[in-house]
């Protein structure tokens, strides 16, 4: 934790700026993913649009890019320059969002899966890209060409040294470039596939970024390319070596290490970096509690718990208990969160029971209904007439709020609490309600804000019934930094609630 504690500051630093300019919906650092996805469909389209003028052959490759690149730069060449660009802000977004997963330990538990499976993203990422670079077949071809081969040789799988190849002027075939194209467009679908394969038990995952932040990064991609175009080097020679090369350091970035090491240490790096990050998840394992328990006397079917549930770990299944419903909820540990966001939907869950009927067609073993109105109680006799601050265990941290009149009620995600418990807070006597979560566009679990917010507006059920003062409801969406903003905001919310509670005492 303590190595990841600066990169988390550093990313909710940089978050909290970039919102000011671009919102939360549009920032980049919260849309990681699917800008990676948008990168690839930009290298998709146009690598088709490229191909068209490409010549599969030794002497026509060099020639039909040059021409691309020089004589009809204004389209050609421009749909070449974003074919890179877009590929390079592939390997850049795909970084750091490996990086920001790993800092905020988004890589454990049930998301092992996500994390597992990005590991053959990055190579396939990286022989789509490189295996292109090729297809140039310049000076810069020819280094790559031949530090790949080196490197493959090193395993000793092959008959004889495959560098050789590329070692003697006329030593190539057209047959050769015809290889390199296939290559070229079965990896990337390859690369699609497991893409696919990465997102595949999020339910309802999202994999493009919103239109205006799309708008805006095609924008750039479009300026970039026509600002520095992408360029060739000289055409390949294999009689010489290149001396002066304007490496791609975001897919050549190890070729140095190559030169400077040999091709057992970089083995060693990349197998090595490979195998540290598939067994990551598991070193230290997380401990985490029970999976949700369905009480099939208090379920109906309805379905709501799946419809909210982030991660796909809720299906409905057939009866199995004789009740007159046709469906019942079913969990599956093995893709659940320990989120609560599905006690939080059932309509079972109400605060307006005895003590002995605080039962919920689906709880967490851990946090109960029961456990949970305990606390609210303990808040309801701390601060009577006070504030009931609620908030989340990855938003800012309610307990730090130096104010009197406040009392706290922390959940694994504020979508844990059902709308009804905020009619109980206010019905018992407290002022207000705050709810205080995870950002925008930034929650632990992905939509658990998304989901609050619509039941406070009457957009999801359940929703907050319309007996409840909305005035008495507030909410506040910020990353754990922000701990001035917390206090601001309750400041502002305990100076409104004593102005409607002299109203109220005028008003009689």
């Amino acid at each position: 934790m303590h190595m990841r504690s600066p990169l988390q500051t550093m990313f909710l630093q940089s978050e909290k700026a970039f919102d000011l300019v671009f919102g939360p919906e549009w920032n980049p650092l919260r849309q990681l993913g699917t800008i990676a996805f948008f990168m690839y469909w930009v290298a998709a389209a146009t690598g088709i649009f490229i191909y068209a003028f490409f010549e599969t052959s030794v002497g026509g490759a060099y020639s039909s890019v040059d021409y691309m690149t020089n004589d009809q730069w204004y389209l050609a060449g421009v749909m070449r320059s974003l074919h890179r660009y877009s590929s390079d802000g592939m390997v850049v977004f795909l970084v750091l969002h490996l990086v920001r997963e790993w800092s905020f330990d988004r890589y454990r538990g049930v998301r092992w899966y996500a994390w597992f499976t990005g590991v053959p993203i990055i190579w396939l990422l990286y022989a789509s890209g490189l295996s292109g670079y090729w297809l140039v077949w310049d000076q810069l071809a020819q280094y790559v060409a031949l530090g790949s081969m080196e490197w493959l040789d090193a395993l000793g799988v092959f008959g004889e040294p495959v560098a050789t190849n590329f070692l003697t002027r006329g030593s190539l075939t057209d047959r050769f470039f015809t290889l390199l194209v296939f290559i070229h467009i079965f990896v990337p679908l390859f690369l699609l596939f497991a893409m696919w394969v990465h997102v595949i038990r999020v339910s309802q995952p999202k994999i493009n970024p919103p239109r205006g932040a799309a708008i805006g990064l095609m924008i750039m991609l479009v300026a970039l390319s026509l600002i520095k175009p992408a360029l060739s080097h000289a055409p390949a020679d294999l009689s010489l070596i290149p001396q002066s090369l304007n490496l791609d350091w975001f897919f050549m970035l190890f070729y140095p290490i190559f030169d400077a090491w040999g091709a057992v240490a970089l083995w060693a790096v990349a197998v090595g970096g490979s195998l540290l990050l598939v067994v990551l998840p598991w070193v230290p394992p997380l401990k985490v509690p029970a999976a949700p328990l369905v009480t099939l006397d208090h379920c109906n079917g309805c379905g709501r718990c799946y419809a909210d549930c982030p991660y796909g770990a809720i299906t409905i299944v057939s009866r199995t208990d004789g009740l007159p419903y046709t469906q019942q909820a079913e969990v599956n540990a093995a893709n659940c969160t320990r989120c609560g966001i599905c006690v939080g939907s059932c309509p079972t869950s109400s605060p307006f029971k005895n003590e002995d009927d605080l039962v919920s067609g689906i709880d967490l073993p851990h946090l109960s209904i029961k456990s949970m109105r305990g606390l609210v109680d303990a808040a309801l006799v701390q601060a009577p007439h006070g504030i009931i601050l609620v908030g989340c265990e990855h938003g800012p941290n309610i307990k730090e709020v130096p104010l009197t009149d406040i009392a706290t009620v922390r959940l694994p995600c504020v979508s844990m609490l059902p709308p009804a418990f905020i009619d109980y807070m206010i019905s018992q006597g407290a002022g207000g309600v705050m709810i205080a979560g995870c950002p925008e566009c930034g929650c632990r679990y992905r939509i658990g804000v998304e989901i609050m917010q619509e039941r406070l507006d009457g957009r999801r059920d359940p929703y907050l019934r319309k007996r409840v003062p909305r005035e008495r409801v507030r909410t506040l969406w910020a990353s754990p930094i922000e701990r001035e903003a917390l206090k601001a905001a309750a400041l502002v919310f305990q100076e409104d609630i004593k102005t409607l509670d002299e109203e109220a005492v005028s008003d009689v």
